[in-house]
Parts: structure tokens; sequence; C-alpha cells
């Protein structure tokens, strides 16, 4: 079973969908820690009430964003962690990290990517004027939310609608579609070539 660790700033909205998918044997894997970099993250009180080793650790600890990205990486490998899920992790993991764990990290993001990578990307589209938006999950690498795509899936944007409806109609879908490609990780079926991810079935 694949050991999971999930990295969150916020309110974990992304996590309780992780740990509930897990209760009802949705993911082949387990949440063996969460760790925050904030310690008035909600996400903290949310694994440490399900059981999760839930552990914050401070930036500020550190002298670079190298450092603490080793710090990370550190506790990752201590807890023998075979997936890192993002889960509104606010800070911009450094190559050190990406290298350290490769195809390994997962992220999902709130449009239908290579459109509006980068923060707010659901207002950046709303903005935009979009008539179909989404979210992204995809594999993090060095660059700005530019890895391997590994799901996705399209929301339309209803004529007049608020961002805050729109927001809230695509965290819907990844509440969904999050644990499925997370599922996948952790039951190998996911086979990157250059920048295809491909879905496996090892029984066929």
């Amino acid at each position: 079973m694949k050991r999971i660790a999930v990295l969150a700033s916020g309110r974990g909205s992304n996590l309780k969908a992780i740990l509930k998918a897990v209760k009802r044997g949705e993911i082949a894997g387990e949440v063996a820690l969460m760790i925050s970099d904030r310690a008035d993250a909600p996400a903290l009180e949310i694994a440490r009430g399900d059981g999760v080793n839930a552990l914050h650790i401070d930036p500020k600890s550190c002298s670079s964003r190298e450092s603490y990205d080793q710090v990370l990486i550190n506790a990752l490998k201590e807890n023998e962690i075979d997936l890192i899920v993002l889960a509104g992790f606010m800070r911009l993991l450094s190559p050190l990290f990406v290298q350290a764990f490769p195809l390994q990290i997962l992220n999902i993001h709130p449009s239908l990517l290579p459109a509006f990578p980068g923060n707010d990307g659901i207002e950046q589209a709303f903005n935009y004027g979009v008539k179909v938006t989404g979210c992204t999950v995809h594999f993090v690498d060095e660059g700005l939310d530019s890895g391997p795509v590994v799901l996705q899936e399209a929301v339309p944007v209803i004529q007049r609608e608020s961002v805050k409806t729109l927001q809230q109609r695509i965290q819907a879908v990844e509440h969904r579609i999050y644990p499925i490609a997370i599922d996948l990780f952790c039951r190998d079926k996911l086979k990157v070539e250059g920048r295809r991810c491909y879905i496996i079935d090892k029984e066929t």
C-alpha cells in the first residue's frame, strides 16, 4: 500500500476529500503524513482529527527556500512516503525538492492547463471571458504548473454567474477527480512518456 503525504496551507477541502476517499476504499493507499507551512492552517486539525501525523514546518526557521525544502525532503523520506500530494500548498517548490521525488508529486490546478497557470487560475479564466474552464491534475516538474497532465475535466462557465459560484463548482470537480488520480498512481496505473501520461491496465 502506497504511503501518501499531503502538503497544504489552508482550509484543507481537498485533503478532506482525499481522506474520505481513503475511508471509502477508493484510494489504494494511506495518508501517512500531512505537512503545512502555516501553524494556523485548518488542514492540520482535519488531519489530526483523522489520526494522521500532521506537522507544521515553519519556513521562518530556515534561511532559504532550498534549506526549507531540504527539511521537507528529510521529513518525507523519514516517513517513507511514496506519493506527495499538493492540496493548496502555497509555496513554490525548488528544483531541489522536485528532483528528490521525480514523478512522485501530484498537484491539482483550477484551470484546463496549459491555460491560466499560476495563482488565481479561476479568476484569470473568468476575467478572460472563457466559456469553458475546469481543473487539471498533473505531475509537478520544475516549471510553473507545467508537468505532464494526468486528468482534466471541463466546467462550463454559466452566463452571468459570479467568480464565487464558478469556484464552488470547480472545487466540487476537484474533490471528485483528485482522489481518482491518486488511486491510479497508487495502483501503478500511470505511465509517463515525455509530456504524455497514459492510464494503463496491467491486467490486459
